[in-house]
């Protein structure tokens, strides 16, 4: 084995991606892992090539670079000879910068701010390199992910599918009515598991999502579909269309358009699984869970209008932060049995309610009055 080689299975700071060469963008997988003697982590390949992930952050450190490098070799058909070929050459094309589509006027559709927002994505194009540029920890609140969205306008570099996601929320922030929540899938292609996560709009009774991906028919869904329903229906058809089968479909909760909260993105309340699940049991399922983005999107508009319309003064930095109070359901409500996933959801309400809402008294009150709120000072 070469030197190179074994730096790659015991480097500490790499995450292993399951790459593949024949469609979709897949997120971060890391296959197995094990602490060795002298304390660092062994890594090994399963099913593909190693995909790493730049932690040295910008400019990238000499150790990313060439092991970037090393790995396109790797997986490039011509070797080092691409490699040596682009390295020695002098006349290189600068990368344009890409001017982030931030200011729109008010009489511009939502519907075409999103395709705008698509198209930036677009032309930022998908990494095919084998390193992600950006490391995103899905643990992060919501402020560092926005710091790192600011960090990709600015490199201007091409992008894969989760970066999309933390990029799409940061340029959907203040979009009045517009809520924005994680869809993930997994597949099975020839036996080997992809996964993939886009990011779903819901406006004005229209659903669709934005994201990056190796094949167009998995990324982009303009504002079209009446129903979650429809679209996730949608998302299962053009994977059939390269011969993947769908094995789970996960929606996570409305993230806060508030760029500055500490709050956590939702990433997973409900689970599809189409092997099991016949298309009634999941339709149904997906109502209740578009109930619940439909309920943000009202309280949301309500807190959004309250925030910016200026008779009401309200501050930025008020605790009465505007975060919908979620409706908890109860079994009483429910002219039917309670099932698992419904109850998941009602469960997961609960501890979001718990940790970033008011009560709806409480907001009621705020809302009626212009009384000043108590400050809170963030560093």
């Amino acid at each position: 084995m070469s030197t190179k080689s074994k730096e790659r299975m015991s480097h500490s700071d790499s995450t292993v991606k399951k790459d593949k060469d024949d469609d979709e963008c897949i997120r971060v997988k890391t296959v197995k892992s094990s602490k060795s003697r002298n304390g660092e982590e062994d890594v090994q390949e399963e099913n593909g090539v190693l995909f790493w992930v730049n932690k040295s952050g910008f400019p990238i450190d000499n150790k990313t670079w060439e092991r970037m490098w090393d790995h396109v070799a790797k997986i490039h058909p011509d070797s080092f000879d691409m490699v040596r070929k682009v390295r020695n050459s002098g006349d290189l094309p600068q990368i344009p910068f890409q001017a982030p589509p931030i200011n729109f006027q008010s009489s511009t559709p939502v519907s075409e701010r999103i395709e705008k927002v698509q198209n930036y994505m677009r032309n930022l194009q998908y990494n095919h390199t084998g390193t992600q540029f950006y490391e995103v920890r899905k643990n992060r609140p919501i402020s560092g992910l926005m710091d790192l969205a600011r960090e990709m306008i600015k490199e201007s570099l091409p992008i894969k599918c989760l970066e999309a996601i933390i990029l799409g929320i940061f340029l959907t922030n203040g979009m009045l009515g517009v809520e924005r929540f994680p869809i993930s899938f997994k597949s099975v292609f020839n036996g080997n598991v992809h996964r993939h996560v886009v990011l779903g709009i819901y406006y004005s009774g229209r659903w669709g999502t934005i994201g990056m991906s190796r094949r167009e028919e998995l990324m982009y869904k303009p504002l079209v579909f009446k129903s979650l329903a429809d679209l996730m229906f949608d998302y299962e058809k053009s994977y059939n269309l390269f011969y993947h089968e769908v094995k789970k479909m996960k929606i996570g909760l409305p993230a806060p358009h508030d760029p500055h909260s500490y709050e956590f993105i939702n990433w997973k309340t409900l689970t599809l699984t189409p092997g099991k699940q016949n298309k009634k049991e999941m339709t149904k399922d997906l109502e209740h869970m578009a109930k619940e983005i439909r309920l943000k999107a009202r309280l949301n508009v309500i807190c959004q209008t309250e925030m910016f319309f200026p008779s009401m003064k309200a501050k930025s930095y008020s605790t009465h932060q505007c975060q919908s109070p979620r409706k908890t359901y109860s079994t009483a409500e429910f002219p039917y049995h309670e099932s698992n996933t419904q109850r998941s959801i009602r469960e997961a309400n609960k501890v979001y309610r718990s940790q970033t809402s008011i009560n709806a008294e409480s907001l009621k009150k705020f809302i009626s009055t212009n009384e000043s709120a108590d400050y809170q000072l963030r560093i």
